[in-house]
């Protein structure tokens, strides 16, 4: 009997030993804890030593256990995220106060204005994948006008309405480095100095390219695109021989002659297809290209631009410029040129360009919508000065004075002068 009881116990303690090897049979082990110290097989010490050790054995297993199921949590909690991490949002407000002064204009019901008015945007642009980027942005307008974003305050308290300002998805293959392919309603691709051809506001549509090259201290940067703004312009069908569209290209170079001067200049090509097409049906209806103040409904425009930034003097200086020829008019009014400087003074930022836009050197859709109520045939100054208070938080104020042709509906070499107050935060 005694030695059946030997081999029991045996059997018993290599039970327990693999029961206890086992975390989920913790329930297990105490049971056979409980016989073995029930038969007599084991002494009180003996079983007080082993309860400790299953108490402690039970206690690790249930921490990793928990630790275990906070880490599966954790990481689905992640993958349902992820793209939160990988996702900017950005937007800002402007309130202006803006003043409008056009000679020849009546002071109520002109062109003249003294209106409070506002912008808002608001920004999601995320990375899909580390190949693709995808953006979207809404903002306010008083209308579908490309040049502008700005809503007036007025008309009782009623609701600002908001539009699609930008909807683009951007390849850029990890294969070709610096090599963007944007697809959409885009962020102008091309580089400007200076607001002659295209106003800030406008968001392109349509197919484009951008890359940039270094090549040793300089880089070499270009784009392509192709932009259609119309269907069948011509009313003779909805294929894409029949579109009015823009082809686009741009290529230029940045490099540094020394520590404190940089370069940039570069040129570009705006070439529209079927814009003799664009006209006016009726007296009622603006053109799709030429209106405020051109003549002409063709363009292919060649631009030369440029900017030196230098440093090391006791302020910084930025030195800029533009000149455009429009080269399919017959007209003789068909270039355009803007020169300016860029500083710094303690804590303002000063701006300042001098222009002269004839007739039919640009687009008269796409110009700058605030420089003579937005016409072209027009010359004079932009003063700009801008305050930052606190981080992302500032004031500014811009003062257009220029000598239009087109601004007034009644007489040629207006006057047309723009003030222009912001207060403006941006996240």
């Amino acid at each position: 009997m005694r030695f059946v009881s030997t081999r029991i116990a045996a059997g018993l303690c290599g039970g327990l030993v693999l029961a206890m090897s086992v975390p989920a049979g913790a329930a297990v082990d105490a049971k056979l804890l409980e016989m073995l110290k029930a038969n007599g097989s084991i002494t009180p010490a003996q079983y007080s030593e082993l309860k400790t050790e299953l108490n402690r054995d039970m206690q690790a297993n249930q921490q990793l256990a928990g630790q275990q199921i906070k880490k599966e949590d954790l990481t689905a909690f992640e993958q349902k995220l992820a793209w939160a991490a990988k996702t900017q949002i950005k937007g800002d407000v402007r309130v202006r106060q803006e003043t409008i002064k056009i000679d020849g204009e009546p002071n109520n019901g002109g062109r003249d204005k003294d209106r409070q008015r506002i912008r808002a945007r608001l920004g999601a642009y995320s990375e899909v994948n580390p190949q693709v980027d995808a953006g979207i942005r809404i903002a306010t307008g008083g209308g579908d006008d490309a040049r502008s974003t700005n809503q007036d305050l007025d008309n009782y308290f009623d609701k600002k309405q908001l539009w699609l300002d930008q909807a683009y998805i951007d390849f850029h293959p990890t294969a070709v480095k610096n090599l963007h392919i944007i697809g959409g309603k885009m962020a102008q691709p091309w580089v400007s100095m200076g607001d002659v051809i295209w106003d800030g506001d406008i968001n392109p549509e349509g197919l484009a390219a951008t890359y940039k090259y270094p090549l040793g201290d300089a880089e070499l940067f270009g784009s392509a695109g192709h932009y259609t703004l119309k269907d069948s312009v011509d009313g003779e069908g909805v294929q894409f021989r029949h579109d009015l569209r823009l082809y686009a290209g741009q290529l230029g170079a940045r490099f540094a002659p020394s520590d404190n001067l940089k370069v940039t200049l570069g040129g570009s090509v705006y070439s529209y297809d079927n814009d003799k097409d664009s006209r006016c049906t009726s007296t009622s209806t603006p053109c799709a290209l030429a209106v405020n103040g051109n003549s002409t409904n063709e363009f292919r425009l060649y631009e030369g631009f440029g900017q030196i930034d230098i440093s090391g003097l006791p302020i910084p200086l930025s030195l800029y410029g533009q000149y455009v020829v429009n080269n399919e008019t017959d007209s003789n009014q068909d270039t355009a040129w803007l020169t300016g400087l860029k500083t710094r003074v303690y804590d303002f930022n000063l701006d300042y360009n001098y222009r002269d836009v004839q007739r039919n050197a640009v687009v008269g859709a796409f110009t700058d919508s605030d420089f003579a109520y937005g016409t072209t045939g027009s010359r004079g100054h932009k003063f700009k000065v801008g305050y930052d208070i606190d981080k992302n938080f500032g004031i500014g104020a811009t003062y257009f004075l220029a000598d239009a042709d087109y601004s007034s509906r009644s007489q040629q070499n207006a006057d047309t002068n723009t003030l222009q107050l912001d207060l403006e935060a941006k996240f």
